[in-house]
Parts: structure tokens; sequence; C-alpha cells
């Protein structure tokens, strides 16, 4: 057997020093959690940081997801919420069979030749609303976009489209939604299904 010689009192560290690295080890858990953690989880990035390295973005859609899917779980006792999700997420976040009966509003409207209109969603920076709309009677131009808080954005545009569906992540908050116009020859009934985290619901 091998005898280990056992450190001196002066190759121990001292108290001070073990004071020192405890709070050192305290404030690198701090700052990661502030520029790392909260912004992947949560999307609340107070210092910037997560903005910077993509993470602030990850933690607004994965906290606009849980929302989403605590909406769907409160809709139906039944549902599959896990399933729910990663079907939701495959589909480009559009509701699944199970969420098409969970719609929030339903909206329908006719255009005559020339006519246009406008539905609109009131929503706070980093929403996610979810969306399906079917034109009947003829083909409709559209134009997805949004505004608001002195910003504007186009998210979309159709020409002669018959049906759209797919998800808005608010990039400012304010209104987003769809100008509609019909530049066909007959009338064209736009029937919409929309659901997600917006306080209002504005049709022009």
């Amino acid at each position: 057997m091998f005898n280990s010689e056992k450190p001196s009192l002066e190759e121990l560290p001292s108290s001070a020093q073990l004071i020192r690295s405890t709070i050192l080890a305290g404030v690198v858990a701090l700052a990661t959690l502030i520029t790392v953690v909260l912004p992947a989880e949560y999307g609340f990035d107070p210092t910037g940081v997560g903005r910077v390295l993509g993470l602030t973005e990850m933690g607004k859609l994965k906290h606009a997801l849980r929302h989403e899917a605590e909406q769907d779980h409160d809709d139906d006792d039944h549902a599959d919420e896990s399933s729910s999700l990663w079907l939701e997420i495959l589909n480009g976040f559009v509701g699944t069979a199970h969420a098409q009966d969970t719609w929030k509003d339903k909206v329908s409207f006719t255009l005559s030749p020339g006519e246009s209109a406008e539905v609109k969603l009131v929503m706070v920076s980093g929403a996610l609303a979810s969306y399906e709309w079917v034109a009947e009677g003829g083909r409709i131009n559209f134009d997805l976009h949004a505004h608001g808080d002195n910003q504007s954005v186009t998210y979309e545009k159709g020409r002669g489209e018959g049906s759209g569906k797919g998800a808005i992540t608010a990039a400012f908050t304010g209104k987003h939604g769809w100008f509609w116009r019909n530049r066909d020859k007959s009338d064209i009934t736009v029937s919409m299904r929309l659901r997600g985290d917006y306080s209002e619901l504005i049709q022009d």
C-alpha cells in the first residue's frame, strides 16, 4: 500500500478563498440563468445577449407553443397534448384534425368584383396565431401584413389564390392580418378559421 502525504495547512484553501470561489460560482450561475436560460426557455431577455445569440426567439416560440397547447387541453380534456403539439410543429403550426374542431373564431364574407375587405388580429410581439381559409366562387388576391408601434411588415402576398393555411408569429405588437381584394369577374366568398394568442379580431 502507498501512503499519501497529508497536505500541510499552508496548502489548504483559506476561508476567504472558499468564500470567493462560492461567490464566483454563484455569479456565473446567475449570469447563465439571465443570459441563456431565461431567453431560451421563456423569451425573457433583460440583457439583450439572448437576442444576439438567437435564443430569445426560440424562447418566445417555446412559450407560444406551450400556451397554445394549454388552450387545446382546456378546450378538450381528452386531448393528447404531446401528440397534438408535435403534429402542429410538423404541419407548420397549423391545427391538426383535432385542433380544427377548436378554432377560436370563424369569419365569412362575400366580395363582389372589385371589392375589398380586411381581417386583422390584435397581437403582442411574439404571439402565435394559426389560420385556414378557402375562397369559393373564384380566386382572390391578398396581402398578409402587420402595422403598429411605428413599424410595418409584409408576411405574404397571394394573387389568384383559392385557399391557404399557416401561422403568424407577431414581429411586434400591433394589428396583424389580411387585406383581401376580388379581381375576378364573379362574387367570391372567403371563409376563414382562426385561433391562437390574439386579444381581438377586427373585420372591416
